[in-house]
């Protein structure tokens, strides 16, 4: 198909059709339009007629039917392309992108969006809205579930790796989807923690954290780019002349960015645009190029057109973008690319996507404490499995696509899959609303922790309290659940809780009585089974956290890589010294920092070794660490290399992620983890926006901020 010739044949209102998108049940539903919740959009069954664009819809079945109705009505047969949500699984669910960036495995991360993109494939989606490249300090913040964390240089790896794992080496295998790379930009900083709210960044913190992980999903080939729906600097992402200058100018971007849900239309609600027609014209000429469930390209671009404030010839700029996407998807070969009923069905929870599923879960579990309590004996008398997730199917997370909650593993079901129904006992407890006091079912609980040779506290927060929209002021646990672990703590110290939640928590209170935490997130289809081999050793925790855990809401945003400060004061406890930067009544450090995480094998950090000590712009230095695994379990570390610069021109973080790696130790032997830093990697952005490399000493550090094992420094030259 030549696209050039192609937008000759169309007529200006067929072109602005392509630049549309709209939910399935206006097409459904012949009469959704007219009588349904899309009435406001004022569509006429033309304007429906020349959509370009569908999402929100879950079965190939109904894809096929709007796609067949479509062509039929369509003269120039241009197929619709379908779009969807999907962020950690379709149908088999794996755990939130926050848990999963926890593994520090981006192979990982690509087999898990290449699983998901097979069913989602099947089931007749073409386009997902994946991965979320949004930078985050803040857990107050519902949708930093959808994240990679606070470090930029994992959390763009990981998006990376998912751009990868959906889109493969061809968009026309029917296996894959295009992915579209989101929230640009710097979503995840808004103000309070709170959701579309405003975001305030220098130039400098811009560069430095928010934008390099969009810049790795972009390099990674990401097809599309959804703008955020905040303001930025007092701009809507949607409309930010300094965004798309950034997206279309220095990054060379020439994908299709689509607004996100009704954005275009709520630059009226922002306030900067006075009337549809007007907003229109600002999303356009920034080269918006397709509008999301809103309706004023449809209504307004012709007008525009005609008038003369947007060109047809920019029109056609964007056009051209959609269409040769729907080419490179094989859409105009295959408009159904490939989805098939029965196929979607044998893929869906197949015992290879429930393997990966389960293997994502144990590797993305993070093991915060252990005072020698794990690994339980598989051979135990009995263990009572005890709380609100004790026995909760609703672990998939929010954004769980198709995913079902009745094909999830519960926590129960796994360990009695593991070690036979007669030695588990069970008991809710309480629940876990905010707002539920209920304690009546304590005494059952804590009789039960007595009776059992181990006890397996499992709590968290409900899946809904985290995700888009789902922003929070109080992090601990809801409701009673700390004094329900308390009690089962002190009736028997054997007792290691399992946590379920979507963003980090405040686990002062649990760290203080309970004697091992292993955070699951929410894992997915099987996360029950995944816990089970974790609490009995068949598994080996081997996650380090992609995100720091506060002692107290009142300490957030906190994070590993902040600036030294001229009066520092760095406690883990209520130290109030005088004059300093810190808190009267908490410590400045979080509860667990970013790249924590224990295992069940002790590993030595043995030798530091580099390649050389001077560092040149365009050059690189080889770091050799030597690992010793002093135990008798085989397992896995992640080793983080991290830089400080002590003095430059302008403040600098205290330390820094340059590289990691996941290694393998058999128990008693040694490997060596190959690290590099570059010279790009000690660059830093000016207030101007331009990388600065600066002669001066770097140290290099190996291990977890604040308890780094080995040290050396180098000269940048």
């Amino acid at each position: 198909m030549e696209i050039t010739e192609l937008l000759k044949k169309m007529t200006l209102r067929q072109k602005i059709g392509q630049l549309t998108q709209y939910n399935a049940r206006l097409f459904l539903n012949d009469d959704s339009y007219i009588t349904g919740p899309d009435k406001k959009l004022n569509l006429s069954e033309e304007d429906i007629m020349l959509t370009g664009s569908v999402l929100n819809f879950f079965s190939a079945g109904d894809m096929k039917k709007i796609q067949k109705k479509h062509l039929e009505n369509d003269p120039l047969g241009i197929p619709v392309i379908f779009m969807l949500d999907v962020i950690h699984g379709y149908r088999t669910i794996y755990p939130i992108p926050l848990g999963l960036s926890c593994s520090f495995d981006p192979e990982l991360a690509k087999s898990c969006a290449s699983m998901a993109a097979k069913e989602a494939a099947a089931s007749g989606v073409q386009v997902t809205f994946a991965p979320m490249a949004d930078y985050v300090r803040d857990a107050r913040w519902g949708r930093i579930m959808e994240s990679g964390g606070e470090e930029p240089l994992l959390s763009g790896m990981m998006a990376a790796a998912q751009v990868r794992g959906f889109q493969g080496e061809d968009l026309k295998d029917n296996e894959k989807l295009a992915a579209c790379v989101k929230h640009f930009a710097a979503y995840g900083a808004s103000e309070s923690g709170r959701d579309y709210n405003q975001a305030e960044c220098s130039v400098r913190e811009l560069y430095d954290y928010y934008l390099p992980a969009y810049k790795a999903a972009i390099d990674a080939g990401a097809k599309l780019v959804m703008p955020a729906f905040q303001s930025l600097n007092g701009v809507p992402a949607t409309i930010n002349p300094f965004l798309y200058k950034v997206l279309r100018g220095e990054w060379g971007f020439d994908g299709v960015v689509i607004s996100d849900y009704n954005a275009i239309g709520e630059l009226i609600k922002h306030g900067v645009a006075e009337n549809e027609k007007e907003a229109a014209a600002k999303a356009f000429s920034c080269e918006c190029d397709m509008e999301m469930c809103s309706a004023t390209y449809i209504h307004y671009l012709e007008e525009l057109i005609n008038e003369g404030v947007v060109s047809e010839k920019q029109l056609d700029k964007a056009v051209y973008r959609v269409l040769e996407l729907k080419k490179e998807l094989g859409l105009f070969e295959d408009p159904y690319h490939g989805a098939d009923e029965e196929k979607a069905e044998k893929l869906y929870l197949c015992e290879e996507h429930r393997k990966l599923s389960r293997a994502a879960a144990e590797n993305s579990a993070v093991l915060l404490k252990n005072d020698g309590v794990l690994p339980f004996d598989k051979n135990i008398g009995s263990v009572a499995i005890i709380g609100p997730f004790a026995d909760e199917h609703g672990i998939n997370g929010f954004w769980s696509c198709a995913g079902k909650n009745e094909d999830t593993v519960t926590v129960r079901e796994g360990i009695e899959a593991l070690l036979g129904r007669g030695r588990v006992l069970c008991a809710k407890g309480c629940g876990c609303e905010w707002d539920d006091k209920d304690k009546s079912g304590f005494d059952e609980a804590v009789a039960l922790a007595r009776r059992a040779d181990a006890v397996v506290p499992c709590l968290g927060e409900p899946q809904n309290y985290s995700g888009e929209g789902n922003c929070r002021t109080d992090l601990r646990l809801p409701g009673v659940q700390e004094e329900l672990a308390a009690l089962i703590a002190s009736a028997n110290p054997n007792t290691a809780a399992v946590i379920f939640n979507g963003r980090p928590l405040v686990l002062s209170a649990i760290d203080e009585c309970i004697p091992a935490i292993l955070d699951m997130w929410f894992p997915g289809t099987e996360g029950g089974n995944a816990a089970a081999r974790l609490l009995f050793g068949q598994a080996n925790p081997c996650a380090k956290l992609a995100v720091s855990f506060p002692r107290s809401t009142g300490q957030v945003p906190v994070y590993y890589n902040h600036t030294m400060t001229a009066r520092p004061h760095f406690t883990e406890k209520p130290e109030h010294k005088g004059y300093t930067s810190d808190y009267i009544d908490c410590g400045n450090l979080p509860l667990y920092s970013f790249g924590h995480g224990l295992s069940y094998s002790r590993f030595e950090y043995i030798q530091m070794t580099l390649s050389g000590t001077e560092l040149k712009e365009d050059g690189a230095i080889t770091v050799s660490v030597n690992i010793r695994n002093a135990s008798d379990i085989d397992g896995s570390e992640v080793v983080c290399l991290y830089m400080r610069d002590p003095v430059a021109s302008v403040v600098r973080p205290v330390q820094q992620l340059v590289a990691f790696e996941k290694i393998s130790v058999k128990a008693g032997e040694t490997a060596k983890a190959v690290l590099e830093v570059t010279g790009e990697a000690v660059k830093f952005t000016d207030g101007e926006g331009n990388r600065i490399f600066e002669k001066g000493e770097i140290v290099l550090m190996v291990g977890c901020p604040g308890a780094y094992l080995l040290k050396e420094s180098i000269k940048a030259v």
